[in-house]
C-alpha cells in the first residue's frame, strides 16, 4: 500500500525514522537525501538558518507532488521532513525519501521531490550572517 510521511519539525530530524518509514519488501530502493546547514553563502559565514511555513497549505502542496512522482516513477512511498525554526550549521534542515521498486526511479523521484519543494511547497528560508539576516527565500 504506498503511503505518504510528510512533517514540519521544530526539533532534529531523524534519518533513521525516515528509512523506517519508508522500507518495504516491495521495494528494492530506497533513496535519502538529507540537506544540511553549511557554514557559508556567498561568501559570508552562516551562523543559522530559520525556517517559516503555511503550514495549511504545505500538506495539500506535497499531496500533489507525491501524486505526481507516483504518476511519472511508479514509486511506493513518499516522505519529506523539514525543519522549522532555528536550524544549526550541520543540522539537518530537509530529509526527502522515496521507495520504489527500482533505483532509478527512486533516485529520479527524489530529485523531483525536492525540485517541487523548492518550487511550490511554501516554506521560506531566512540566512543569518555576521552581515545580518536576510530572506534567501521570497518572505512569508
Amino acid at each position: 500500500m504506498q503511503s505518504n510521511f510528510f512533517r514540519l519539525k521544530n526539533e532534529p530530524l531523524s534519518e533513521s525514522e525516515a528509512m523506517a518509514l519508508i522500507q518495504d519488501d516491495t521495494c528494492g530502493a530506497n533513496v535519502l537525501f538529507v540537506g544540511t546547514v553549511r557554514n557559508n553563502a556567498k561568501g559570508s559565514v552562516v551562523s543559522h538558518l530559520e525556517f517559516e511555513a503555511y503550514e495549511p497549505m504545505v500538506h495539500r502542496e506535497l499531496q500533489v507532488i507525491a501524486d505526481e512522482l507516483r504518476t511519472e516513477f511508479g514509486v511506493m512511498h513518499v516522505l519529506l521532513f523539514h525543519r522549522l525554526g532555528k536550524v544549526a550549521v550541520g543540522e539537518a534542515a530537509v530529509i526527502a525519501a522515496v521507495s520504489s521498486a527500482h533505483r532509478e526511479a527512486a533516485f529520479r523521484a527524489t530529485e523531483a521531490l525536492m525540485t517541487g519543494l523548492k518550487k511550490s511547497v511554501p516554506i521560506w528560508k531566512k540566512e543569518y550572517t555576521a552581515d545580518g539576516a536576510v530572506w534567501v527565500t521570497p518572505t512569508p
